[in-house]
């Protein structure tokens, strides 16, 4: 496990074409990954303001998410310390109440090639359903009770709910997620980083 396999294959991700035809703004995959990182972020999706920006969770999610590490930009976007792969590299699209899913093909093709070259991952943080279901067990079958048994994940996952503001009403009617998890959360990524 080299830098340079790991470049060329970051290089073949974001030449990738698989799902053309289905993104409305074209393909733009938006991935950071080194083989020194210790935490990866796995997300669903670039919004249009990450596809045109190329830059992984630049939007108010990334803000909360931040804060939720306590950590700043800086420390995020260091590559060689927080690797960012999302269930989907581009842009889904809009749906009625948000953005699309994650495109299907991206995490199938790309993702175990991906891990297989970050040996040094202590933790890996699931944001949101799509990356929870794709890696943990199936009887986690809420957003919810996935968060609340955080500590049947560990030491490997982390499960969050996503921090977009769109959740509000989800965090409002959790409020032991911020009371409990995110204590939890902070001090497994400053046992990690610092």
């Amino acid at each position: 496990m080299t830098t340079r396999t790991l470049n060329k294959l970051l290089r073949e991700v974001r030449a990738c074409r698989i799902c053309e035809a289905q993104l409305p703004l074209g393909p733009n995959p938006v991935l950071r990954a080194s083989n020194t990182a210790r935490i990866l972020v796995i997300g669903q999706a670039p919004g249009t303001r990450v596809h045109q920006t190329g830059i992984p969770w630049n939007d108010p999610s990334g803000e909360r998410l931040r804060d939720w590490m306590q950590i700043d930009r800086e420390r995020f976007y260091d590559e060689r310390q927080i690797a960012i792969i999302p269930m989907g590299l581009c842009y889904p699209g809009k749906g009625k109440s948000g953005d699309l899913p994650p495109r299907p093909e991206c995490a199938p093709q790309w993702h175990a090639r991906l891990l297989a070259e970050l040996p040094a991952l202590q933790l890996t943080v699931l944001i949101g359903q799509y990356a929870q279901r794709y890696y943990l067990d199936p009887r986690h079958r809420t957003l919810a009770t996935t968060v609340q048994d955080w500590q049947a994940c560990l030491p490997a996952y982390f499960p969050l709910p996503h921090p977009s503001p769109r959740n509000i009403r989800w965090f409002r009617n959790n409020p032991w997620f911020e009371a409990q998890v995110l204590p939890a959360f902070r001090k497994q990524v400053s046992a990690i980083l610092d």
